[in-house]
């Protein structure tokens, strides 16, 4: 069926348009049928290319679904949905937009095999968490490299040289100098505190902050 050039072909029926592939025995291999309410494609694959004929912008058969095309855009409030596991060598936001990967209910996890990088290249880079955060390396090392690493809202110790103990930091009296350089102590559980610094090493294990922390 073909009509003169710069024609429209129309197919048009009271209930549904169906075309039908066979084989040589006469077996249907394909069919296409476009209804009132859907256009549904039965078929081994199916591909959507590009207008000259060449690139390959959507397929779907048994094993996968492939989007080929340069950028996926998805333009709903909720964003794109997966039910089970997401595989992609890059995440990138629209210009001027945040990039948020959240799942609200869950834990998110990012694995590699060769290591996961995230990177903000002219912005801050902020994680944050209502309970713990954990920082791990099995095998390596954790290393902070920058210019200033600062420890915010650390428990502060005091020392007593006369029996050797720590107790709160409690108001120094008007006489007494003020101390401005702390030692920073590890806790034999790993909790990090500050304690006055001495000409010694002013931290024990024994500090009222590593026994009820």
């Amino acid at each position: 069926i073909h009509v003169s050039q710069d024609s429209p072909l129309v197919l048009q029926s009271d209930r549904n348009v169906t075309v039908n592939a066979r084989n040589h025995m006469g077996q249907l291999t394909g069919q296409l049928t476009v209804g009132a309410d859907a256009v549904e494609a039965q078929c081994k694959r199916f591909e959507v290319r590009a207008s000259d004929g060449g690139k390959v912008l959507f397929s779907a058969d048994e094993d996968e679904i492939v989007i080929g095309a340069d950028r996926l855009k998805v333009t709903g409030t909720e964003g794109a949905v997966f039910g089970h596991s997401v595989e992609t060598p890059h995440i990138r936001a629209e210009p001027s937009q945040d990039l948020k990967l959240e799942s609200p209910t869950r834990s998110l996890v990012m694995e590699a095999p060769r290591g996961v990088q995230v990177n903000a290249a002219a912005g801050d880079l902020k994680a944050t968490c209502r309970k713990e955060l954990h920082l791990q390396s099995t095998e390596g090392e954790i290393f902070l490299n920058a210019d200033s690493i600062r420890l915010g809202n650390l428990p502060m110790g005091s020392f007593s040289s006369s029996s050797s103990s720590f107790s709160s930091s409690s108001s120094p009296s008007s006489s007494a100098p003020r101390q401005t350089i702390y030692e920073l102590c590890a806790c034999p559980n790993g909790k990090l505190y500050l304690s006055p610094a001495g000409a010694g090493s002013t931290c024990q294990s024994s500090s009222n902050i590593c026994l009820w922390s």
